[in-house]
């Protein structure tokens, strides 16, 4: 049977766990110091109300009893006597019953009877006084309680504003974590693709676990490694495998921890990480997100940040200074290796670079087998046609398109994935979600049949065009209808001829409108934008140009830093610029002539297309090609 104890078993080398923080043990003493009070009180105050009553009189008994010389012995306190009777007697209770009386309590009255002593004195009373606080302390504990209450709720947050400030000031250390290492860590069989990162960090590892293999032959381990790629590509998770393969102290914090408001505190933070991992060599650091404190100094309007390059000096002086930095290796991780610091990445420091670029398309295969191990999926599911369906696509996007496959099909109540799902999926992250409540007129969805009909046709009959793989009309996100095209192979090279019959499939939906409709609509919006930009890439990054020729104008980089980009200016003259805007648009206008000219040849194609896109919605990229094979037959 399942209990809901830990499921790790304690292991016998596992230190005792760590005693609750001070101020975490004097606010338990103080709520259980007002947690008593508080008990005694009403338990004291029950006590006395139930003996007031058994026993209480009427202050005129009391008189008749002292007149009738039965009352032996009174104690006065304040206004309460308490006293006992010489022989039992029979008298009403409060509660109007009969009641046996040997002992009695009665107060005297607001107004004071001046006579009392003196009557008691005739008849023989012995009288006892004591002072009014004597046995009476609970209401002085009740006047107290709400101060008491008030300490106990400022000390709380007396000790909460000294933990922050501790931790505002770097009291506190440098805020590091140390890993513990578990069953469940993750180690280098978690990490699909990137083998040639892997092997570089293997390395690493290989290095802290046998030195002399190393050492023997004069070898030294690069003192820092980066690891470098776009987000979403894994380098956090290639830093967790390192530390739980390692088997040495391994210390992780992200770069934002060490900045604060007060200039000096990340520097000493440094200081205080180095020291630790130096007091446990051999040792990992891993800095996380390190462009936040390692951009290049002295940039900007308004030069530098002050605590940003005080906290950068002093990491520059831990990894390589005067001092020596035995058996400490330094990893850090960026998706922006543009704007570090020089001083960092030289050698002696960060001097190994570990790139982790988007997978290629095995490599995509492998990730997504590694994320498939727990989602049943159907035999219909090609995950090699889902690897070729995504590039561009990074190991957290992949993750997440088969997370997002596995939500609809729970969705539908499905008992496992299926080839419609992961679709869905995909169509989902690159186009969001359909857009239900939107309401097309007969007119608009003849626009998007057309439209995308003209690039799916274009798609199908150039050569050196990818073939298409699925045509929509529905709309999502803020695409009205879209046209996907799905690679043979992962292109690295990229010949002029397939840029330009990119460009060319690009401007098959404005050729179509103005062939059908002869008027243009703004759907091309997204088209034009990125046929011209390919185009001016040709022109300018790549030499296609027969205007330019085989020459690479440089162009003005975007910047982080506003005072880099305007003291950076343009390479080329104003009327190299004017020459590079006509080259472009010839470009465009050429690509868009051979859309025009090849959608007119094949203009019944195109309308079998619009109208099967009418009637289903959706087409798949075998069906555009049988389409286009009737047409071609029928003519």
């Amino acid at each position: 049977m399942a209990t809901q104890s830990d499921p790790r078993p304690p292991r016998a080398d596992e230190p005792p766990p760590a005693p609750p923080p001070l101020a975490q043990r004097l606010m338990r003493l103080i709520v259980l110091v007002v947690a008593v009070m508080l008990l005694v009180v009403a338990l004291r105050g029950t006590w006395d109300s139930g003996r007031d009553w058994n026993s209480r009189i009427s202050y005129s008994t009391f008189r008749e009893q002292v007149i009738s010389g039965n009352v032996q012995k009174v104690t006065i306190q304040g206004e309460s006597i308490e006293g006992i009777l010489v022989h039992t007697v029979h008298l009403d209770s409060p509660t109007g019953e009969e009641q046996e009386y040997a002992r009695f309590i009665t107060y005297l009255p607001s107004v004071g009877d001046e006579g009392l002593l003196a009557l008691l004195e005739e008849n023989g009373v012995e009288v006892e006084t004591l002072p009014t606080g004597d046995g009476r302390w609970w209401p002085l504990l009740i006047s107290w309680l709400p101060l008491i209450l008030l300490f106990a709720v400022w000390m709380f947050f007396l000790m909460r504003t000294q933990g922050r400030m501790q931790s505002l000031l770097g009291l506190g250390g440098s805020g590091a974590k140390l890993y513990e290492r578990t069953r469940e860590a993750t180690t280098f069989a978690d990490v699909a693709g990137a083998s040639a990162a892997k092997r570089e960090l293997q390395e690493i590892i290989a290095f802290l676990r046998r030195p002399e293999q190393f050492t023997r032959l004069g070898a030294e381990i690069p003192k820092g490694v980066m690891i470098v790629g776009p987000p979403g590509t894994g380098k956090t998770l290639l830093a967790r495998a390192v530390a739980g393969e390692a088997g040495v102290p391994f210390y992780s914090i992200t770069g934002s921890d060490f900045m604060e408001m007060f200039v000096g505190v990340g520097a000493r933070r440094v200081r205080d990480l180095f020291g630790s991992a130096k007091e446990a060599a051999p040792s990992i650091i891993f800095i996380d997100e390190l462009d936040s404190i390692g951009r290049r100094r002295g940039t900007g309007l308004g030069g530098g940040h002050d605590e940003r390059e005080q906290t950068l000096n002093q990491l520059l002086s831990e990894l390589d200074g005067f001092e020596a930095n035995e058996n400490v290796i330094v990893m850090a991780a960026t998706n922006r290796p543009d704007i570090l610091d020089p001083a960092l990445l030289r050698p002696g420091r960060f001097d190994r670079r570990v790139t982790v670029d988007l997978p290629t398309t095995s490599e995509r295969v492998e990730i997504l087998e590694l994320h498939a191990r727990r989602k049943p999926l159907d035999k219909d599911v090609d995950l090699e046609e889902v690897a070729r369906g995504t590039p561009g696509f990074s190991g957290a996007d992949l993750r997440n398109l088969l997370n997002e496959a596995a939500l609809g099909a729970a969705r539908r109540d499905r008992t496992s994935v299926g080839h419609d799902d992961v679709e869905e999926a995909r169509d989902k992250i690159l186009m969001g979600l359909e857009r239900e409540g939107l309401a097309l007129t007969e007119r608009e969805l003849r626009f998007l049949a057309y439209h995308e009909g003209g690039h799916a046709l274009l798609a199908a009959l150039l050569p050196h065009s990818d073939p298409v793989h699925k045509v929509t009309i529905i709309p999502r996100g803020r695409a009205m209808g879209s046209t996907h095209q799905l690679p043979e192979r992962e292109r690295h090279i990229y010949e002029r001829e397939y840029m330009l019959e990119r460009i060319v499939v690009l401007m098959g939906g404005r050729a179509a409108e103005e062939l059908v409709f002869a008027t243009m609509t703004s759907g091309a919006e997204d088209d034009l934008r990125e046929a011209t930009r390919l185009a001016r890439k040709m022109v300018l990054d790549w030499g296609m140009s027969d205007r330019f020729g085989p020459m690479a104008s440089e162009r003005r980089r975007e910047h982080v830093f506003l005072g880099e980009e305007i003291a950076r200016g343009r390479e080329y003259s104003e009327e190299t610029a004017r020459e590079v805007d006509e080259a472009v648009k010839e470009i465009v206008e050429e690509c868009r002539e051979q859309a025009r000219g090849t959608i007119e040849r094949n203009r019944a194609a195109l309308d079998r297309i619009a109208t099967r896109l009418l009637e289903k919605e959706v087409l798949t990229g075998d069906e555009v090609a049988e389409l286009v094979k009737a047409s071609s037959e029928a003519a």
